[in-house]
């Protein structure tokens, strides 16, 4: 791997402003998802250097939290901009490890490093309040205090993005932060912890771990002096960091969990612009994205020239390996994604779904499949029902918006939907009636630093992103002043005039 700075290419965990091996040698091999080859070993630390990470953060927090919050900003704009001068390098790491084409990395890079500067400077509208008292001779206020120690989860579909969300907004609040990144995609974590110590950061204000997964979580989370856990990942598995949180106490818990978007095409919309929507929010991330529309619901009038138009489009997208400058869909993150995806299609074909476009493993080979497009879906197959964390879509009429609606909202998923519309009597009304927390209207891009990211019913509890995203890692904390010998009715001024 040809690298400008060579040092960002890190194999070694990072604890209290240390690299550091596991205590008994363990590693694991991280390999590249597009031909298989190893990029290299990472250590499999021990349950003891776990909790060595969270007593570093907790011995840095007590100074971090009172570091004023503009010189934390300056740390976070620092690192910021040390990640847009190696954004080739990041988005190279990324690439190869997570298999996406690069110009998706190099949006990621982008993306992830947009949250620091935005928390670096909304964390100094932190605000408390003066609030006007009921007691006399009183002051009453609030103040936003860090909460402490934050344990921050992450996935392997956005390993960057994922982690500069939560950790911006925790570093910024006065929070020091342990990370825990998925062992698929370990080593843009850990770029960006030597990015960190470029930055200057103070030692354990910015920690990365990592282990067996169920033992790192179950530390991290049960930990008593981990305060608040933010995750990203599978409801299944966020359920399971729910139960812990609450079996080790109360701490702050936000979760990002999936999604099962559906993309409602009306009768009144452009059809060429529906397509280009479809393909856009399916396919990013090879539909490795929780937001990726999964569910696509079309008018009847538009149906037939709508999936005409959207199986020749998806058929000449150009599959590949990440570094590829001409790939648009690379592979599927591992082997279990692959066989779970062709189940999914043959459980669809089975069930009576029209196969318009791919259906099967690529001609490449290894774990690159098809981009799939299928048409007549019913709510009995599995492909309407689960997650398709895959380059599968499947599309199916309607009659009526209600129809539309009541199908749209028919799962436990409510994270992200999109729909494609040109009358606003159409799209205001359709729009509140949709049962999830974000809703993309025209346009296949809606996320950024100012938004609340976030999911409704089993796809997830709080924001990131946002001024949302400061709740997980605040308190507010309320004060009396008493005794401030201000006048009150009570005194001889007051009695002579009353």
């Amino acid at each position: 791997m040809f690298l400008v700075q060579p040092l960002l290419f890190r194999s070694l965990c990072y604890i209290d402003g240390r690299w550091v091996h596991s205590d008994r040698g363990s590693s694991i091999a991280v390999h590249n998802p597009a031909d298989q080859s190893m990029l290299g070993h990472v250590p499999m630390l021990e349950e003891s250097q776990i909790q060595q990470a969270v007593a570093a953060a907790h011995d840095a927090q007590r100074l971090w939290r009172y570091v004023p919050v503009g010189e934390r900003a300056g740390y976070l704009h620092r690192w910021a901009a040390l990640m847009t001068e190696n954004r080739v390098d990041l988005a190279k790491i990324l690439s190869l490890e997570q298999g996406k084409p690069i110009t998706e990395a190099l949006g990621e890079i982008d993306y992830a490093a947009s949250f620091i500067p935005w928390y670096a400077e909304q964390a100094k509208r932190l605000d408390g309040q003066v609030i006007p008292s009921h007691l006399a001779d009183a002051q009453s206020g609030t103040v936003k205090e860090p909460v402490g120690v934050a344990a921050l989860i992450t996935p392997w579909n956005f390993p960057s993005a994922m982690i500069t969300r939560k950790a911006a907004a925790a570093l910024a609040a006065g929070c020091a932060v342990v990370v825990k990144p998925a062992h698929e995609t370990p080593f843009s974590a850990l770029a960006l912890a030597q990015l960190g110590e470029q930055a200057g950061f103070p030692h354990g204000v910015f920690n990365v771990v990592l282990g067996e997964p169920q033992m790192v979580m179950q530390t991290l989370v049960g930990h008593p002096l981990v305060r608040a856990v933010s995750f990203t990942g599978s409801t299944r598995v966020g359920r399971l960091v729910l139960q812990a949180a609450a079996a080790a106490g109360v701490k702050h818990v936000a979760l990002e969990l999936g999604g099962n978007a559906p993309f409602i095409v009306t009768a009144d919309a452009d059809l060429d612009q529906a397509v280009c929507m479809a393909v856009a929010a399916k396919f990013q991330t090879s539909g490795q994205d929780c937001c990726a529309i999964n569910r696509i619901f079309v008018h009847r009038s538009l149906y037939e020239p709508f999936l005409q138009r959207y199986a020749s489009a998806v058929r000449e997208l150009r599959v590949g390996p990440g570094l590829e400058e001409t790939s648009q869909v690379g592979p599927l993150i591992h082997q279990a994604a692959f066989d779970s995806t062709l189940e999914r299609v043959d459980d669809a074909l089975e069930r009576g779904a029209r196969l318009l476009a791919g259906g099967a493993g690529h001609e490449r080979g290894g774990l690159f499949f098809q981009p799939t497009v299928l048409a007549d879906v019913t709510p009995g197959m599995r492909i309407y029902r689960e997650e398709n964390f895959a380059p599968i879509s499947g599309v199916m009429a309607f009659d009526t918006l209600d129809e539309a609606v009541d199908l749209a909202n028919d799962t436990e998923y409510g994270l992200a939907a999109y729909i494609c519309a040109n009358r606003v009597d159409v799209i205001w009304p359709l729009m509140r009636r949709l049962e999830f927390a974000m809703v993309s209207i025209n346009g296949a891009k809606f996320t950024g630093a100012p938004v609340p990211f976030g999911g409704m019913k089993d796809s997830g509890l709080g924001r990131e992103g946002g001024q949302e995203g400061f709740e997980p890692f605040v308190e507010t904390k309320y004060f009396c002043l008493s005794n401030l010998g201000l006048p009150t009715a009570s005194t001889p001024h007051f009695r002579s005039t009353l």
